[in-house]
């Protein structure tokens, strides 16, 4: 994960416009009645997967770390897609702490926004999206781990859903550019492909959250995101099966 600046989202908390659609406006009146509850529970849970992988002979990274090779019939475990997203490096205690406090600054403000079940929803499904980056973009025996693909997608649906209220998304653009470009710099050992696979899936979610605010889309909204997850995990599976068929 690379850097976040606190100043351009105060900046951009700042610059909101305060004309929002009705719906919206309830959104975020109900989210601000109680704390980020969702935020802070995934931030304890990583936390406390991230001490468990330090525990000699548990043996947590390799239990639930992700590679594409476990969505083939060589080791079909796909639930991996997901538990990766809780794990961390515990060779680089920055990673986590970064990736956390990024989370803690952009879950706030979308858990806030949309609700405690549509939030958890954008965060499970980046995190699938970034699985699948994995998958189509890196090399077929690629282990990876790390809750920056969900993360990037947070970013992104925060990008879709703030354009489409008509924010400045200026200082939010060099955010997400730098945080990107962070992923291409040779031996920093970060997985790119995650993060654009996470950015790609979470802009998805937060255009289907903002097309289906209305009440009487909710029944359409559920749908549509059942099925991006079951169409990112298909994808995901039909993509490994055939790189690993090719090698």
């Amino acid at each position: 994960m690379g850097v976040i600046c606190p100043e351009c989202m105060k900046e951009q908390r700042q610059n909101a416009p305060r004309t929002k659609p009705a719906a919206f406006t309830r959104i975020r009146a109900a989210g601000r009645n109680g704390a980020p509850v969702v935020t802070y529970s995934i931030i304890a849970l990583t936390a406390l997967v991230y001490v468990l992988q330090w525990i000699p002979g548990l043996g947590v990274t390799d239990a639930l770390f992700f590679n594409p090779v476990f969505l083939t019939e060589i080791q079909f475990e796909p639930w991996r897609m997901l538990t990766s997203v809780f794990l961390h490096s515990t060779g680089l205690i920055f990673h986590i702490l970064l990736n956390m406090y990024t989370l803690w600054i952009f879950g706030q403000l979308l858990e806030g926004m949309l609700g405690r079940w549509r939030f958890l929803s954008l965060y499970l499904i980046a995190g699938l999206a970034g699985s699948v980056g994995v998958v189509i973009l890196a090399p077929v025996n690629s282990g990876v781990l790390g809750a920056s693909g969900a993360i990037f997608g947070l970013m992104g649906a925060f990008v879709v859903i703030q354009r489409r209220l008509g924010g400045n998304l200026t200082q939010l653009y060099v955010l997400l550019g730098i945080n990107l470009v962070i992923g291409f710099i040779p031996g920093m050992n970060i997985s790119w492909q995650a993060h654009l696979g996470g950015l790609v899936g979470g802009a998805l979610v937060g255009l289907v959250y903002f097309e289906t605010r209305k009440r009487s889309q909710k029944g359409l909204q559920i749908g549509l995101l059942i099925g991006i997850a079951v169409l990112l995990v298909a994808v995901g599976i039909i993509v490994a099966r055939w790189k690993v068929g090719a090698l």
